[in-house]
């Protein structure tokens, strides 16, 4: 009968084989702080990207842009209000310091003014939507005027039926730019590969 081993033995066992990688685990830690960079650039423009690479080490400087891009590039989508243009174009800028490429910076431009069409889009077919939904609104206002005696006026955002209508109507608008929007990821993407480590 042969002995038993003890929990450590057996896991000292199971661990023999696996060594510290020391150069993956700087790696990992680059890409974390590239993601710590670009959420503290995300809060305050202020602080330069491109200052905090120049100051980072060679051999860490692919993990880092690696952590910085993954945040940004994961920042871009339809926008729901102005305030999120304003974060798209700081995105753009904050790309555009990692990869460095004058053609990716003017397809972003084309990119920001597309978000602006969109954005004037979306607030022209809310009220066309709010005017096109209007008589129902005030047949309900009407309705419970009758049953209650009081005079009210709905807030259409409250009425289930009004929001179903709205976002039906919203989301037709924006397939028609989520094309954009993926074209734009993808762009980024095929730029970051090719200017990994500028």
């Amino acid at each position: 009968m042969g002995r038993i081993k003890s929990a450590l033995e057996i896991a000292l066992e199971r661990t023999e084989s696996v060594k510290s990688d020391k150069a993956g685990i700087e790696q990992f830690e680059a890409r974390q702080q590239g993601k710590r960079l670009a959420n503290e650039f995300l809060e305050n423009p202020k602080k330069s990207l491109e200052e905090a690479l120049k100051k980072a080490p060679k051999e860490a400087l692919v993990s880092l842009k690696q952590g910085i891009f993954d945040v940004l590039s994961a920042q871009i989508g339809l926008p729901a209000s102005r305030d999120d243009e304003k974060r798209l174009e700081l995105v753009g800028k904050g790309l555009q310091a990692i990869i460095g490429d004058a053609r990716f910076t003017s397809l972003y431009k084309q990119f920001t003014q597309l978000i602006s069409r969109y954005l004037n889009e979306a607030a022209q077919y809310e009220e066309a939507i709010k005017r096109q939904y209007a008589p129902k609104l005030r047949k309900k206002e009407e309705d419970f005027a009758r049953r209650t005696g009081r005079q009210v006026q709905l807030d259409p955002f409250q009425d289930p039926e009004f929001v179903a209508f709205y976002q039906q109507h919203m989301q037709a608008l924006k397939s028609n730019y989520e094309a954009a929007v993926q074209q734009i990821q993808e762009q980024a993407v095929l730029f970051f590969e090719k200017h990994p480590a500028l």
